[in-house]
């Protein structure tokens, strides 16, 4: 049975360019100087976690100096459906919403109709006058947390490095904040984005603005904000600013009728029997949430990467300046700034404008160069641009409990096969 299995798996993770045009330009692992030999590690070991019940499947690219050099579709889309993965297979990819809507933001900046240090109230008046939850801090039974003042406005640039003061209910401590977030059902996925805006601007912030790194909201109302500034809904405006001219066809909030035999699924958890459960891409979508919402490809997320990595260009295709992305791929967390309780990019990480960015090579668990700037999603999804290697990794997969095992896996065996 094992050897069945290995015979289908050998077929299932072989690349599909026959019938499918590759997201960039194709060469030899040798030729851009990796090793086929050592990338074929990184296909053994997926392809073992595959049989092994605790991945689904994935879609891995790699490319480096803008040339494809790795390209595999592992295992399942649908296992339960029988359905193999494959290279445009669609992922929910969450939080890598973030990076793209940032993008987004500073091409606004560039044209002059935005400005990091103006206020969010310019854009959304509901925030004009916001408060701060400040917890007790003894541990007095039944003491109440104070709210106060805010000691500045939020600006457009504390909700692009997350410094707003704006939370998630369900990441960290409990707190009165995210106990105030649940009664407003903040979570819901049927808001439209002005009224989410407008609500949760009525709720107080965790933090004062500019004080502290903590990851949340921020990312949706600068979606809204977006909206003010261009009078286009965000889906449209990245639609036709972002998506279009770079050809990534397969991403949006809503995954289309016709495609809906590409969305990858999960599987039951291996150890709970769970099965994760994650938004809903099929149907109309309301709630155009820039911090979670889109479905992509690991092809699309290859060309907005390599995008990035090549100073904002691809394909005679500008959405921005070489000092723009240099900018926002750089650390905006100054000594005045708490990484918090829960500081997601980790030992060695700085944060930039909608992106984690390595500051020294080592105190991460994982390799990187300086100045490499990633991100990812929840339901397991990741990439990462490494401006010394010159390399790109689009990585997509539905595995939430396990994503940062792999993820860190990833990185070790992509490093692992670069001989030059």
């Amino acid at each position: 049975m094992h050897t069945t299995f290995r015979l289908l798996l050998a077929i299932l993770v072989l690349p599909a360019f026959g019938a499918l045009a590759a997201p960039l330009p194709e060469t030899t692992p040798e030729t851009a100087g990796l090793s086929s030999d050592r990338l074929a590690h990184l296909t053994s070991t997926l392809s073992a976690a595959i049989e092994s019940g605790e991945l689904p499947g994935a879609v891995i690219m790699i490319a480096r100096d803008g040339k494809l050099v790795y390209s595999q579709s592992l295992g399942w889309q649908d296992k339960p459906g029988g359905v193999a993965m494959r290279d445009d297979s669609i992922f929910r990819i969450y939080s890598m919403t973030k990076p793209i809507v940032s993008v987004g933001a500073m091409m606004l900046v560039e044209q002059g109709k935005l400005s990091l240090d103006e206020p969010v109230s310019k854009y959304i008046p509901a925030f004009s006058d916001m408060k701060v939850s400040v917890e007790p801090s003894d541990a007095t039974e039944n003491a109440a947390p104070t709210i106060v003042d805010a000691d500045r406005p939020i600006t457009i640039q504390d909700l692009l490095r997350h410094t707003s003061g704006l939370t998630y209910q369900s990441t960290g401590t409990p707190t009165e904040v995210k106990r105030r977030y649940k009664q407003a059902n903040i979570f819901s996925q049927h808001w439209t984005l002005e009224d989410f805006a407008n609500t949760l601007a009525t709720l107080p912030l965790q933090y004062q603005p500019g004080t502290t790194w903590e990851y949340g909201h921020s990312t949706d109302i600068l979606g809204r904000v977006i909206e003010v500034v261009t009078s286009m809904p965000l889906d449209r405006y990245l639609e036709q600013y972002i998506f279009a001219p770079l050809r990534m066809e397969n991403s949006a909030f809503r995954v289309a009728p016709a495609k809906h035999g590409r969305i990858a699924e999960p599987i039951p958890d291996k150890y709970t029997g769970k099965t994760p459960m994650l938004i809903d891409v099929r149907d109309r979508v309301t709630f155009l949430a820039g911090g979670h919402g889109l479905t992509s490809t690991a092809g699309d997320y290859l060309r907005f990467s390599q995008m990035l990595l090549n100073g904002g260009e691809l394909d005679g295709v500008r959405l921005l300046g070489p000092k723009t992305v240099r900018y926002i791929a750089s650390n905006h967390l100054n000594e005045t700034i708490s990484k918090g309780h829960y500081y997601i990019p980790g030992p060695g990480y700085g944060f930039g404008l909608g992106f984690a960015t390595r500051l020294e090579y080592g105190q991460s668990n994982w390799p990187a160069s300086v100045g490499e700037f990633y991100w990812g999603g929840y339901a397991g999804t990741y990439f990462w641009i490494d401006p010394e290697e010159r390399l790109v990794v689009s990585y997509m997969s539905v595995e939430p409990l396990r994503r940062q095992h792999y993820r860190v896996l990833l990185r070790n065996l992509v490093y692992q096969a670069i001989m030059e």
